[in-house]
């Protein structure tokens, strides 16, 4: 059969990547043909993942910085937070790629193509404008388009806008990060900024907003100018880079296989519904792929185990969140002000138990979550 690979990698993002990445790092695969198609050449640092770990990772050669000691800002609470043993670290997306293709060129049994992916098809083949190509198995981390919303699920865009600043002086502290700040307008939905410094004159600046549209580039602008020189007190400095980008916080099932076709990253619902954090829950997701592969020869995974019980704490928040219960600056301010950060790092990283996360329920308000949690529950009966 003309253009079969053992594997075909769709979309060369984080999720494609972290899973070639541990395709290269095991054995199994050195004599495995190995396809990755994207439109994109990845030349451009079109995206930040900051993530916490409390042990280094596979792609801890490439952290931009880290930090463990992070402010919180809010109305309700605000104070510097230890996350030992966390550590919150910052990947940028150019180094990312860079180093991912420059390993996989010691690697013959890899080939690229720069393509548009136009559709997947059920004999496990993937169709670009030049051609078909057919493999054991499909790896797609493509989100083709925003799946129909069922009734009674949620969903909102975590969208934003983040600016790396220079500045003439000196004007950080690279050892301290600001996790969220909560001090903006809240008319249009949760918003928060963060500033994640690097060095003492250079830091990136994001501002994140969850609801259910984006805003126009004019209002991002708007904000991060204005939380600069308000806030952080600066009135010179440079852009010298600018990202944006829109994550979805979701309560939908997401189809994780159809056949052979197997779907991971956003596509595959590895996003975190209630924060929209993705990058750690990417990196397990490929590094049990790649397990049950080299073990045995198939790549499929038994569902995490507490998943369900996770899944019914995000339908619980963005339930909260889209029908305006109650402010999100208000839920995270009272969660970090009545639990030490690790907890809270480990809970929104689904790895507590219940224990754990009764002392995280009781930090909010039951007249709020308690109608709320009912509310999901039935809908899950």
């Amino acid at each position: 059969m003309p253009h079969h690979y053992h594997y075909i990698i769709t979309g060369a993002g984080c999720a494609g990547s972290s899973l070639l990445m541990r395709m290269m790092q095991e054995p199994f695969f050195s004599d495995k043909r190995i396809l990755i198609i994207d439109q994109s050449l990845k030349t451009e640092n079109d995206r930040t993942w900051c993530f916490w770990e409390t042990a280094p990772g596979i792609f801890e050669p490439i952290v931009a910085h880290r930090w463990q000691q992070v402010d919180f800002f809010s109305d309700g609470f605000s104070g510097t937070l230890d996350l030992s043993p966390y550590w919150y670290k910052m990947i940028r997306g150019i180094d990312l790629y860079r180093s991912v293709r420059a390993a996989a060129s010691h690697h013959p049994n890899i080939e690229w193509r720069n393509e548009r992916v136009i559709s997947l098809n059920a004999d496990t083949s993937v169709r670009t404008e030049s051609g078909v190509f057919y493999g054991d198995y499909i790896f797609n981390s493509i989100l083709f388009e925003k799946p129909a919303l069922p009734r009674g699920k949620y969903f909102l865009w975590q969208h934003f806008m983040g600016w790396t600043i220079e500045t003439p002086g000196k004007r950080f502290d690279p050892s301290v990060a600001t996790f969220m700040d909560f001090r903006i307008s809240q008319a249009a939905g949760t918003a928060f900024m963060y500033v994640l410094p690097v060095s003492d004159h250079e830091a990136l600046v994001e501002y994140a907003l969850f609801s259910p549209s984006p805003l126009s580039k004019e209002e991002y602008e708007h904000e991060l100018r204005d939380y600069i020189a308000s806030r952080l007190k600066i009135d010179s400095y440079t852009i010298t880079h600018t990202e944006t980008g829109m994550i979805p916080m979701t309560n939908m099932d997401f189809r994780q296989r159809q056949g052979n076709i197997l779907h991971i990253g956003t596509a595959g619902g590895q996003v975190k519904g209630s924060t929209g954090y993705a990058f750690q829950f990417i990196q397990k997701k490929t590094a049990q792929l790649v397990k049950a592969l080299a073990e045995t020869g198939r790549p499929f995974t038994r569902v995490p185990r507490g998943s369900r019980r996770f899944r019914y704490y995000d339908s619980v928040l963005l339930h909260v969140l889209q029908e305006k219960r109650m402010q999100g600056a208000d839920i995270f301010g009272s969660i970090f002000r009545k639990n030490p950060a690790e907890r809270v790092l480990c809970f929104l990283d689904n790895e507590t138990g219940i224990v754990r996360d009764l002392q995280i329920m009781r930090s909010v308000p039951p007249r709020v979550f308690l109608p709320a949690g009912l509310a999901e529950l039935m809908k899950a009966l």
